[in-house]
């Protein structure tokens, strides 16, 4: 019994496929490209969901760019408040269209702006659109080895922490929801990138299985921290044969 209990978190819900895949294709950056010509429901809530997602690269380049936090802070909601009245979008690409590099470039226009630099705190009429954690951005920022990249380097690697840290935790959500997170935590290290894991064997006698159900189980994370990864950068590029190649293209940043 409690071998099943231990696997079964891992496996997705065949019946819950479609309403998964619908709210995923309402998240695409194609669908926020299309927008470009029109106002939709869907699109301000993909971009929304991105932004909100993706705001700690934006942060963390401007503190390596030699912002004060209060400063990155503001230039980040007023960067953000700015893409989601929608003024870039009439000048994004859609051959060149991945979320990750428009985001840059957007932000470095918004940059060049003298007139943007010096009224940070009026910026989208004082809205702050996203909801950011600071404290968090920060001790992040503390636990990187930055003095060795430039702003646009360290935002490529924050851009791929950050993917692996929302894929991550939407592989955790069904242990989660079954109060098996702390098995899920024992396991992550073996999905992705960790140097040092507990032994499979150590993992079983603590919660009360065998070392094969472990095994089992660790199989299926990593196949389905596979789809997930698929389906996330999915929600960035515009066309899914540009998936393999950010795959590469992260992986690379990661490793440097």
């Amino acid at each position: 019994m409690l071998e099943n209990q231990a696997v079964s978190p891992a496996e997705p819900n065949a019946g819950d496929a479609p309403a998964r895949n619908a709210a995923f294709a309402t998240t695409h950056w194609s669908v926020v490209l299309a927008a470009g010509q029109s106002q939709t429901p869907d699109a301000d809530q993909a971009l929304a969901r991105l932004c909100q997602t993706y705001w700690l690269p934006i942060y963390s380049f401007l503190r390596r760019h030699g912002c004060a936090p209060e400063d990155a802070e503001d230039l980040t909601q007023g960067f953000f408040a700015r893409l989601l009245a929608k003024d870039y979008f009439s000048h994004a690409n859609p051959d060149r269209g991945r979320f990750r590099t428009f985001l840059l470039s957007s932000l470095q226009h918004f940059l060049a702006d003298a007139h943007d630099r010096q009224s940070a705190a009026k910026r989208g009429g004082g809205k702050r659109p996203l909801t950011l954690d600071l404290d968090g951005a920060e001790t992040a920022l503390r636990q990187q080895p930055i003095d060795a990249l430039t702003p646009e380097r360290l935002y490529e690697k924050r851009w791929a922490l950050t993917l692996l840290e929302v894929v991550l935790d939407r592989l955790g959500e069904d242990f989660a929801h079954a109060g098996r997170i702390e098995f899920f935590d024992e396991l992550k290290g073996y999905v992705w990138g960790e140097q040092t894991t507990t032994p499979y064997r150590d993992i079983a006698a603590r919660f009360g299985i065998t070392e094969n159900a472990v095994r089992a189980t660790v199989h299926r994370l990593r196949k389905r921290f596979r789809e997930l990864l698929r389906l996330e950068i999915a929600h960035t590029v515009t066309q899914p044969g540009e998936i393999d190649d950010e795959i590469r293209h992260l992986a690379a940043v990661l490793r440097g």
